[in-house]
């Protein structure tokens, strides 16, 4: 069996967010991630890789709670009414409608107001995971190209399936978001929808086209210049599934806005767990 299939663990820790009256959208679960230390980058014999996904190396993280899923259009309406923070935020700004779907055409710069808006209403700091935060919690201890093993299909995860990789079948194209919950697998930690369906923003600045002097302590990788390229992970629904890999790796400008780039959040462990 090329990969597999795994329901959100029964053992999984997490707390749910009180936005506010959420009815019956997906709420705000954020799912503990065990610290740990893992191998971060592809192999040099990974089909399909990049050389920017190297030199592998060892990086060391603390625990820390993460979404489930990407943030939905209804999340980030809720959050948009927040008072400002820094920069407006604009109620409705995805070209995919559906509450459950995740949010997209929103900037860098705008998912970090998310997360100013957001820590500042719970009390509780929120932010967009470090580049290696977001490796370490897709692998959830694996080590092949996919959460899911060597290969995916469109029956696990919403990505350009006219494209295959490796012995993977062809499969759908849906050229469209889906809702975030659309599969109901996920992976070793618990968490939903992290290959394919949208890009998702990391905290990160890109640096030379490699990992030559990158943290090995799960922080955000930065430099000097806001104008410097931020870090992209994930894949989306238009690309092949070369691009969803664990490893892989895109920057651009923090200015962006596209129908299939979005975010999700982390957080450090709060109050007593449910």
């Amino acid at each position: 069996m090329p990969f597999t299939l795994r329901r959100t663990p029964a053992t999984t820790r997490y707390y749910t967010e009180a936005l506010s009256e959420l009815n019956d959208a997906i709420p705000l679960q954020m799912v503990l991630i065990p610290g740990g230390t893992f191998t971060m980058g592809s192999p040099e014999d990974e089909s399909k890789r990049f050389d920017t996904e190297g030199p592998q190396h060892s990086v060391t993280l603390p625990q820390f709670f993460m979404g489930r899923y990407p943030i939905t259009q209804t999340q980030w309406r809720l959050v948009a009414a927040m008072p400002q923070v820094k920069q407006a935020l604009e109620a409705a700004p995805s070209g995919f409608k559906g509450d459950d779907r995740p949010v997209e055409q929103v900037s860098w710069f705008e998912a970090m107001e998310f997360c100013d808006r957001l820590s500042a209403h719970t009390k509780r700091p929120y932010r967009l995971p470090t580049e290696s935060e977001w490796e370490y919690a897709c692998r959830a201890g694996t080590k092949t190209p996919f959460h899911f093993g060597k290969t995916l299909t469109t029956e696990v995860s919403n990505y350009r399936g006219a494209k295959t990789y490796v012995d993977g079948p062809e499969g759908e194209s849906r050229q469209e978001t889906t809702p975030v919950n659309q599969f109901d697998i996920a992976n070793a930690y618990g968490l939903c929808d992290m290959h394919g369906n949208v890009l998702e923003w990391c905290q990160d600045h890109w640096h030379d086209d490699n990992y030559d002097g990158a943290p090995t302590d799960g922080r955000a990788w930065l430099t000097d210049s806001e104008e410097a390229g931020r870090i992209l992970r994930g894949g989306s629904w238009i690309d092949s599934p070369r691009h969803c890999r664990s490893s892989r790796r895109l920057t651009d400008t923090p200015e962006l806005r596209s129908s299939h780039i979005g975010f999700r959040v982390v957080s450090a462990p709060p109050r007593p767990l449910q």
